[in-house]
Formats: C-alpha cells, sequence, structure tokens
C-alpha cells in the first residue's frame, strides 16, 4: 500500500460512512459507522504462513468469502518439511513449546491431534571449544536466547509425526475442500487501498481483491511497505538470518551414543556462525531409515555467506564444523541446506510497543496484524495471533 494511499488512517478512515438510506442490517456493531455490501463478509489475507493460513482457515469455517493471497509458490512460510527417502527433514521450525494450549486445540480442530509428538529426551550437551558437557535443564535454551518465557525453559518442544508442516498442509487441505477458499500463491500484493464499500488489493499480475476486511501476515518489513505511513514505526523491524544444514550418515560413522537432543556452542567457538546441532533421530521418532542418523547445524550467516556461498560450499562447511566436536567417519551420504534471510522476527519489549502504535493507527480501519513478526517469537505466539486476529476479523 502507498503512503499516500494510508496516509489518513484512523478510526473508520479506510471506509466511507453508511449513507442515510443503508438499511439497518448491513451496519457493522462498534461506533465506527461503516457498513458492507452484502450479508457476506469478504476477508482477504495477505501472507500464507502459518498465521494466515490460520485465519484464512478459521473465517472460511465460519462462513465468510475468503481470499488468501501468498507470493511464494507455497504456503507454510517457515514451517517447511520434506520427506525423502525416510528421512523427515525440517527446513524451518522444528517444533512449537511443550506446554502450549493454542497449537493442541487447532490440532484438535484440523483432526490431527493424534499426531502430535514430544521429544524422546530432554538430556542436552555444550561444547566449550575442546569437549562436550551435559548442561542443566534449559541452559541450551537460555544460551542461544531462544525467546521463551523463563519456566518453559527445559521442558522441551512437541512438533508433529509427519514433521511441522503436517499443521499448514492440514490446513492448506482444508481450505481447497470443497473449494472454502480463493487461495493464490506466486501472487504478490502491489498496494492496499480504499475503496467505496471496502478495501482493494492490487497484485502484481494485474488482477484485484475486493474486501470487508483484510489481514496481514507478512513480515514487519512486508507489512511496512505495504501500509505506508500507518506503519512507518515498523520499518527497520529486527530481525536475523539462519542457515541450517540437515546431514545424514550411516549410525555406524559416528561414535558418540547421540544420547541427547544435542549441543550447542559456546561463545567464543562459534566458527563460521556455527552456533548448535540438533541430533534429530535421537530428538524425534522416526526421523530417518533404519541404521541412520540426522543431525541439524544451525548457523548464523554474515550477510556475504548467505548471499555467496552455494548448498555445497555450506555443506562442507557443516560436515568440517562438525567434526570439530564429533568423531565422524566419511562423508555425509545426504545434505540438506536452508536458508532463512532476515526472515526470524526478533520480540522486544520496544518492538512490542511500536506494534500497538501501529494497530492504534488501524484501528476501525478494516486492516489488522497477524503472526509472530508482530505478537510474539514462535510458533505458539504465531497462532494465538492468528486466533485473535480471526476472532477481530468475524466481530466486524
Amino acid at each position: 500500500m502507498s503512503g499516500a494511499a494510508l496516509s489518513a488512517v484512523g478510526r473508520g478512515a479506510l471506509y466511507p460512512a453508511a449513507p442515510a438510506s443503508a438499511p439497518d442490517a448491513c451496519r457493522l456493531s462498534g461506533d465506527r459507522g461503516s457498513w458492507y455490501r452484502s450479508a457476506m463478509r469478504r476477508i482477504a489475507i495477505v501472507g500464507g504462513g502459518l498465521a494466515g493460513c490460520i485465519v484464512a482457515f478459521r473465517r472460511a469455517a465460519a462462513g465468510d468469502q475468503v481470499t488468501l493471497v501468498e507470493a511464494a509458490p507455497r504456503l507454510g512460510g517457515q514451517l517447511w518439511t520434506e520427506r525423502a527417502s525416510g528421512f523427515v527433514v525440517e527446513h524451518g521450525a522444528e517444533g512449537f513449546i511443550a506446554r502450549s494450549e493454542a497449537v493442541p486445540a487447532l490440532a484438535g480442530a484440523l483432526g490431527i491431534a493424534g499426531d502430535l509428538v514430544g521429544q524422546e529426551t530432554q538430556r542436552s550437551f555444550g561444547f566449550d571449544g575442546a569437549a562436550l558437557r551435559e548442561l542443566a535443564p534449559g541452559e541450551a535454551a537460555a544460551f542461544l536466547g531462544f525467546q521463551v518465557p523463563r519456566d518453559e525453559l527445559g521442558r522441551g518442544i512437541r512438533t508433529f509425526r509427519l514433521g511441522m508442516a503436517q499443521l499448514t498442509d492440514t490446513l492448506a487441505a482444508a481450505l481447497a475442500a470443497g473449494g472454502r477458499a480463493d487461495v493464490r500463491v506466486s501472487a504478490a500484493v502491489t498496494s492496499l487501498a480504499r475503496e467505496a464499500g471496502g478495501l482493494r488489493l492490487s497484485l502484481a499480475d494485474g488482477g484485484e481483491v475486493a474486501a470487508d476486511a483484510v489481514v496481514i501476515a507478512t513480515g514487519a518489513a512486508g507489512a511496512a511497505a505495504l501500509l505506508g505511513e500507518p506503519a512507518r514505526a515498523l520499518h527497520g523491524a529486527e530481525t536475523l538470518s539462519s542457515v541450517t544444514v540437515s546431514l545424514a550418515y550411516p549410525r555406524a560413522a559416528i561414535e558418540h551414543p547421540l544420547d541427547g537432543t544435542g549441543f550447542v556452542v559456546a561463545a567464543g567457538h562459534q566458527a563460521h556462525g556455527f552456533r548448535a546441532c540438533t541430533f534429530t533421530t535421537s530428538k524425534f521418532a522416526a526421523r530417518a531409515p533404519a541404521g541412520h542418523v540426522a543431525l541439524r547445524l544451525f548457523f548464523r550467516p554474515e550477510p556475504g555467506d548467505l548471499e555467496q556461498l552455494d548448498d555445497a560450499a555450506w555443506t562442507a562447511r557443516a560436515e568440517a564444523s562438525l567434526a570439530r566436536v564429533l568423531s565422524v567417519r566419511g562423508a555425509a551420504e545426504r545434505a540438506w541446506v536452508s536458508r532463512w534471510s532476515s526472515a526470524l522476527p526478533v520480540s522486544t519489549p520496544a518492538h512490542a510497543a511500536r506494534v500497538r502504535e501501529v494497530e492504534q493507527a488501524l484501528a476501525g480501519s478494516g486492516v489488522m496484524l497477524a503472526g509472530s513478526a508482530f505478537h510474539g517469537s514462535g510458533i505458539d505466539a504465531a497462532v494465538r495471533s492468528a486466533e485473535a486476529a480471526a476472532e477481530r476479523a468475524g466481530a466486524l
């Protein structure tokens, strides 16, 4: 959305006042004085990651006319699981906080609560540059700066039997069933503007989407670019980049018993940004075929490395990093490289205050924000944010 399009956003600024002749049945609740052209609400969601899919699922189930628009060629965002030859490989998030209530509730609504699985072990290690040592419960998460409540430390995470993308895959299937929603992938939104009776999204391919309400479920930078002046506080929102490399080996190639969730690397010993390693096949069951193990290495890359190193270079870096810590015989049989550039939101009190400022500017406009880019890092926060946005959209 251009800055001019929303430069005067305020309570009700994006909607025209209801004409005097508008029937009472068309008036909205609240003091906005706005109205819809029809009884069925038109809800547009920008962003087909987890939060966007949840909003679309909830509003479609409630009977609204839903359009979900995603710039990427697939839904799911940072929930991306590859399943190949018996391996279950996470390219994005590998789980959610174990005590989450929101994720299991959503899973129940989707009929996949029985596929929730927990960690096989809670034990973890730290590498001090010379050797591995066992860490106290929660020490690994605290060391890495994971943004979880203090009482969650040491409790581990949960996931789904088929990987985290089982959640978004099931949401996508529910949306597709019976044509309950208009889902558009590889469809970039170029602007958002007010029109008589509602809002209009313009797409890069020349298409348009008319809506009574729009939920922005992108990253903070995407929201700032689309919303213009009302969201100027989101410009420069802090994010982090990440590269992960999953390596598969015959079990006999690694001498260590792999009797834990993995290890973190102490500050001062994080060569090339190598921060941690998950023993994937020890942490969760059925993540590799019999006789094999999978490990996932996490890097905080330098910008030049993120842009210039190809998969082969990242794989070589991962193998060398692993060999500094564990005795490994031979090269990895398979490798999967995942790059996330400026994709991980950083949740701070200052950022939360900026989001509140933007939401106040958007109040009454029919435009709302959803997702972990705005309301707290992690899968649980994304789900809770999306559920709240879906409820607000239904109350318009």
